[in-house]
C-alpha cells in the first residue's frame, strides 16, 4: 500500500510541477522553508537534537496554540529530550518560532521517504505527536518502522469530511494501525476516529486543547494600543477575516461611525498576503487606516487599524467592546472564538462555523456569542454597541464557558505518560 501512496504521491508531484514553479516565482511565501520541506534538515535543529525528542506536528496558527501548554509540560517534564514542533503554513511557523524557539521549530517535510529519513535520522524521535488529524501515511509507517510512539491528540473530524474519510476506511484502518493512542475532542469525534478505522481501545476523550489556551497577558501592542485608542469610544476587533468578509465589515463600520464617530475598527486579516489588499480596500472606501506595521506606538488611532502582523491578534481581543471572528461570513468554516472568549468579550461569528462545530455548538446552547449573516451584520453589531448590559451578558457568559471546560491539556499529558516512559529499543 505505502508503495502506491508513494508512487501516486510522486506522480501528482510530477503533473503540478509547473504549478508549483509558478507559485515560486510568483510569491516569496513559496520558498522560505522550501529546502525543509524538501528534507534538507536545518543544522540547528541537529545541535539539540539527541535520541527519546519528541515530535509535535501542529498544521498552523490555531494548531501551535492548542499545543503550546502541552508542548510546555512536555518541556518541563522532560528537560534533556528536546521537544521539536513542525508545521505546514508559513504564519504556523512563525508563531511556533516565537513560542519555542527557533531551534525547536520547522517546517514539515513532504510525505516521502526521500524527505522524511533525513529528519528521523537527525531528530531521533522517540514520541510523535500529530494535532488534530493530520494522518500522512508515509510519517505514520516511517516513524513506527523505527521504534517510535506515536499519539494523535485534539483528534477532530469534521462532519463534512465524515462521509470521505468512512468511504475509504480500507485505507484509513491501515493508516491508522501504526497510532498508540487517539485522544479525541468529543465523543462524537471518538466514534468518528473508530468508525474509519481506528481500533477502540487506543481511543479516548479528552476535550478540546484549545480550551486551554490561556490570555497573552500585558503585551507591547495591548499597552501602546490602550493608550493610542479614544477614551470610552467603541473598539471593534474583526479577526482572521478571509476573502470577502472585509468588504461587508468595513461597510457595517460606516454605519457605525454615523452614531460612533470616534469607533475604531481593528482589522486583522487571516492570510499575510491579503494585508495590502486589504488596505486599497479600506481607503477605497475613504475610511482613515493606520497599518500595524508602519505604528510607532504613539500615534493616536482613528477610523481602521490593520492589523497586519503575525500573533498578536489573541492579545488584541483584550480591548474589543465586539469581537467578529472571521472565516464564517462565506464557507471557510470559521476560525477559534475562544480567543476573544478568554477576555470576556462579545462575540459574532457568521453561519459558516463548521470548523469548530463542538465549540460552536456549546456556546449557542449557552446563549454566549451572536450568530450573524453578512445581510444583518450591520445591523446586530449596532444593536450590541448600543446595548451594554446585553454586551456585557454574553462575553461574560463567553468567559465562563472558556473557563468550565478547561483541563484537556492536564488529561492529554497524562495520557502521554506511558508512551513518554517506553524504552523503545527496535532498529529501522
Amino acid at each position: 500500500m505505502y508503495i502506491v501512496y508513494s508512487l501516486l504521491l510522486a506522480c501528482g508531484l510530477v503533473l503540478t510541477l509547473p504549478w508549483w514553479i509558478f507559485l515560486l516565482l510568483r510569491s516569496s511565501k513559496y520558498r522560505v522553508g522550501l529546502r525543509e520541506r524538501l528534507g534538507f534538515v536545518p543544522e540547528r535543529l541537529r545541535k539539540v537534537a539527541n535520541p527519546g525528542s519528541v515530535w509535535v506536528h501542529a498544521v498552523s496558527v490555531g494548531e501551535v496554540l492548542a499545543v503550546t501548554n502541552l508542548v510546555r509540560e512536555l518541556q518541563q517534564a522532560n528537560p534533556e529530550n528536546p521537544v521539536f514542533v513542525s508545521t505546514t503554513t508559513l504564519t504556523g511557523q512563525y508563531l511556533a518560532r516565537g513560542r519555542f524557539g527557533e531551534r525547536n521549530a520547522f517546517f514539515l517535510p513532504l510525505d516521502s521517504g526521500i524527505s522524511l529519513r533525513p529528519y528521523l535520522k537527525a531528530l531521533r524521535p522517540g514520541l510523535l505527536i500529530l494535532a488534530e488529524t493530520e494522518f500522512w501515511p508515509n510519517l505514520l509507517h516511517l516513524m513506527k518502522k523505527r521504534g517510535a510512539s506515536i499519539a494523535v491528540v485534539n483528534a477532530g473530524v469534521f462532519k463534512r469530511s465524515f462521509p470521505r474519510y468512512r468511504r475509504f476506511r480500507w485505507f484509513f484502518s491501515r493508516v491508522l494501525a501504526p497510532v498508540d493512542l487517539f485522544m479525541a475532542q468529543t465523543e462524537e469525534d471518538a466514534r468518528r476516529l473508530i468508525a474509519i478505522g481506528a481500533p477502540s481501545d487506543r481511543v479516548h476523550v479528552s476535550g478540546n486543547l484549545k480550551f486551554d489556551v490561556r490570555p497573552t497577558g500585558n503585551t507591547t501592542i495591548l499597552e501602546d494600543l490602550r493608550r493610542a485608542l479614544p477614551s470610552a469610544a467603541p473598539v471593534i476587533v474583526c479577526g482572521s477575516t478571509s476573502e470577502g468578509e472585509e468588504e461587508v465589515l468595513l461597510k457595517a463600520f460606516q454605519d457605525c461611525l454615523q452614531q460612533y464617530p470616534a469607533a475604531v475598527m481593528v482589522l486583522a486579516p487571516r492570510h499575510p498576503e491579503r494585508f495590502d489588499k486589504v488596505a486599497e480596500l479600506a481607503s477605497s472606501l475613504q475610511i482613515p487606516l493606520l497599518r500595524r506595521s508602519s505604528w510607532n506606538g504613539s500615534r493616536a488611532i482613528s477610523g481602521v487599524f490593520l492589523l497586519d502582523s503575525v500573533g498578536e491578534l489573541a492579545s488584541v481581543y483584550a480591548l474589543a467592546s465586539v469581537a467578529f471572528v472571521g472565516g464564517s461570513l462565506f464557507p471557510v468554516g470559521g476560525h477559534n472564538i475562544l480567543e476573544p472568549a478568554q477576555h470576556g468579550v462579545a462575540i459574532m461569528t457568521g453561519p459558516y462555523t463548521f470548523n469548530f462545530r463542538e465549540i460552536i455548538r456549546i456556546f449557542v446552547h449557552n446563549d454566549a456569542l451572536k450568530a450573524v449573516t453578512p445581510q444583518n451584520l450591520s445591523q446586530e453589531l449596532l444593536a450590541l454597541l448600543q446595548n451594554e448590559p446585553a454586551r456585557k451578558l454574553l462575553g461574560s457568559r463567553a468567559r465562563e464557558l472558556f473557563n468550565r471546560y478547561s483541563g484537556a491539556t492536564h488529561k492529554t499529558f497524562q495520557a502521554l505518560q506511558p508512551l513518554l516512559g517506553e524504552k523503545r529499543t527496535r532498529q529501522p
